[in-house]
């Protein structure tokens, strides 16, 4: 556990923070135009909301810009350390899986990119394997218990099984909540932050790279803020969704993300409730759209606000989070 405790150094990590925000700064007006150049712009899905038709043709896959922030800012400070690289796996395995199915809406023009059981297979894979090297590397299997007094259990053999799913329903929280102008973004770099804070508590030096997202995300809003001039893609969520599970499994607080990530939950919620609703009823809607975001688009809510209260959610959820880890 050398790597793992490292005496985290707050300063270094302000520092990091800067550098990655530094990064993200410069990178998006290079990656911006040569995405328009390419012509990767975003596909407007034809059944979705109709203001959302003048996004058509921007950027997309700027999640690129993220990505080699955190992976750059965060790995020379970090001592590339096991426990980064598994974080990195995690971050790059599925951002990989997120780029082809990007790839596909621009190439193929099929809006929804990679058909649902491909993508869930992929993710499959990406997240056994995250599992499988947490195994090799003797990673271990307790837990933390939010609102408990430091209590932490032992999952024994029932931690891979249990990684697996927090890995898929992150990355997939992560990628559904991806539907408007800085709403992964935001909510992601709230999350963040609240896990820089139990880095902190514990003294990991994951604390750097939770120092790295939080600079990238916040110099990529400059150019995702409404009006977005670049969408992440399933590039970016994906990857974003990979990188906090890693991070919050190598942490041993897997069980905060249900609290923390309330957001996360509830997008990936409505979209399995609307399938079994409409399945079960021969065709009814619960929710005039899913993911949730849609929902209250659909009622009449603007996008900025919808944004904006989700972000407002992400931080009461954040700081019932930081009482959930007062005794840790």
């Amino acid at each position: 556990m050398d790597y793992y405790y490292s005496q985290l150094d707050f300063h270094t990590a302000v520092l990091v923070a800067l550098i990655a925000f530094a990064i993200a700064v410069v990178l998006g007006p290079i990656v911006i135009p040569i995405l328009r150049r390419l012509k990767f712009g975003q596909n407007v899905r034809d059944d979705g909301p109709t203001s959302h038709l003048s996004k058509a043709g921007t950027p997309s896959m700027g999640g690129f810009v993220i990505v080699i922030a955190i992976a750059v800012a965060s790995g020379i400070f970090s001592g590339f350390n096991i426990y980064w690289s598994l974080v990195m796996y995690a971050m790059l395995s599925f951002g990989l899986i997120g780029f082809l199915d990007d790839y596909i809406k621009v190439v193929k023009k099929r809006s929804m990119g990679l058909r649902a059981w491909q993508k869930f297979s992929l993710q499959l894979v990406a997240s056994i394997v995250f599992v499988l090297l947490l195994r090799v590397n003797d990673i271990q299997t307790l837990v933390f218990v939010p609102f408990s007094d430091g209590l932490y259990l032992d999952f024994g053999w029932a931690m891979p099984v249990f990684a697996v799913i927090v890995t898929l329903g992150t990355s997939n929280g992560a990628n559904f909540t991806d539907g408007l102008d800085g709403l992964a973004s935001g909510v992601t770099l709230l999350i963040c932050l609240f896990f820089l804070y139990a880095a902190f508590q514990v003294d990991s030096v994951l604390g750097y790279a939770l120092a790295a997202s939080a600079g990238a995300l916040l110099g990529f809003l400059l150019f995702n803020s409404h009006p977005a001039r670049v969408f992440m893609g399933d590039t970016g969520s994906l990857a974003l969704g990979g990188f906090v599970s890693a991070t919050a499994i190598i942490l041993q607080m897997p069980l905060l993300i249900a609290i923390v990530g309330f957001v996360y939950l509830a997008e990936v919620l409505s979209v399995a409730l609307q399938v079994l609703y409409f399945k079960a009823t021969g065709g009814k809607r619960l929710f005039k759209m899913a993911p949730i975001h849609h929902h209250f688009e659909q009622m009449g809510w603007p996008e900025t606000k919808v944004v904006s209260i989700f972000y407002i959610v992400t931080a009461i959820f954040c700081l019932i989070g930081f009482l959930a880890i007062a005794n840790l």
